[in-house]
């Protein structure tokens, strides 16, 4: 059984949550506030948190950083159609996606099943060598691990998809819709959060993320792994 914990200052909203999840078999942590939510993951063996960005006292944006400082677990953001920039932030300081209030039951369920399918299973079905490296960069797929210049790099369940995408694709360019497709392994949705996360891992593998020597840009294509190390 899978535990997740959703944090939402509406508790009509929490409760609604948890009718959801429980029902399709997931053990729910319900939590009102920031401080709560951390105690909780600090406390329980959480795998997926919800969690809402407009909350009195700690907001979304400040648990997402604390939580991020020692945990890689999938974090949904819950959000307002006018919140667009927090979103962006949001997944700046690593959430791995969001779901607009009022949200579709059905859609929410199977994103958290996403992300718990890239969180907690090994592979998807396509044999592919265990260690890849490109360069300096090296992604171990058995111990989920990434470093760069020989230095241990943190990333988010959703970057580090991403990433052994693109790896294990060298030289090859994909449009972020194409990256969503087959990293999501669901249907494009129009506000595309892959940029916001390619950036993110710029962020972390490249010594000069403005002019990354590995993760490119293809202008008005998509973003490739360089294969070439110069």
């Amino acid at each position: 059984m899978y535990n997740i914990l959703v944090c939402d200052d509406e508790k009509d909203i929490v409760s609604a949550l948890t009718i959801y999840l429980s029902a399709e078999g997931y053990r729910v942590y319900p939590a009102h506030n920031g401080q709560e939510c951390l105690d909780i993951v600090l406390r329980e063996d959480i795998h997926l948190v919800l969690l809402d960005i407009m909350m009195p006292g700690m907001d979304g944006i400040t648990v997402i950083t604390k939580l991020r400082q020692e945990h890689n677990l999938p974090v949904i953001l819950l959000t307002a159609k006018s919140e667009d920039t927090d979103k962006v932030l949001g997944l700046n300081v690593g959430a791995d996606d969001y779901v607009t209030k009022p949200f579709n039951p059905v859609e929410l369920l199977a994103r958290v099943r996403s992300q718990l399918r890239r969180y907690l299973q090994l592979g998807g079905g396509m044999v592919r060598p265990s260690v890849i490296t490109i360069g300096t960069i090296s992604l171990d797929d058995e111990s989920k691990t990434v470093t760069a210049d020989g230095e241990s790099v943190s990333l988010t369940p959703i970057e580090y998809d991403i990433l052994h995408f693109l790896m294990s694709n060298a030289g090859k360019v994909f449009s972020p819709q194409e990256i969503y497709r087959r990293v999501w392994h669901e249907t494009p949705t129009a506000e595309s959060p892959v940029p916001v996360h390619i950036r993110h891992i710029r962020e972390k593998i490249e010594i000069n993320p403005a002019e990354p020597r590995y993760l490119k840009v293809v202008w008005g294509k998509g973003y490739k792994m360089e294969v070439e190390e110069r």
